[in-house]
């Protein structure tokens, strides 16, 4: 755990957030072990702006990993920040309800699954031929 958040840490420090000034890191680990980073790229149109678990995820997609063991959210200001509802959409095309996610409270990180945070995601099991 605490080798993501400081992964998640290191990351947030090449964020680009000139408009919000709201600097966010992830790093998440894979089925194998690896850990993958990504901070946050803001635009000045904010709908096009990526956010750190979306440009970790796609680097270790990338990759060729589709299994994920945990990912560590951090901001500058150490706040406990989450991953927002889209970001939590993405991790569920991936990642079940037991996925781990760390949070980074400063001198504490608190953990919580997926599936707490986002109880009932879209699924393609819920897509139909309509």
């Amino acid at each position: 755990m605490n080798d993501l958040i400081e992964a998640a840490r290191d990351a947030l420090e090449n964020a680009h957030a000139p408009y919000s000034e709201y600097h966010v890191g992830a790093a998440i680990r894979t089925a194998d072990g690896s850990v993958f980073a990504g901070c946050n790229v803001e635009n000045s149109n904010y709908s096009n702006s990526l956010h750190a678990e979306e440009v970790a995820l796609g680097e270790a997609v990338r990759r060729g990993h589709r299994e994920f063991e945990a990912i560590a959210v951090s901001s500058a200001a150490r706040d406990g920040v989450t991953p927002c509802g889209m970001c939590r959409q993405t991790l569920a095309e991936f990642c079940d309800r037991d996925f781990v996610v760390y949070t980074d409270h400063g001198d504490a990180v608190q953990e919580r699954t997926l599936g707490q945070l986002l109880p009932e995601p879209m699924s393609a099991d819920r897509l139909t031929d309509g």
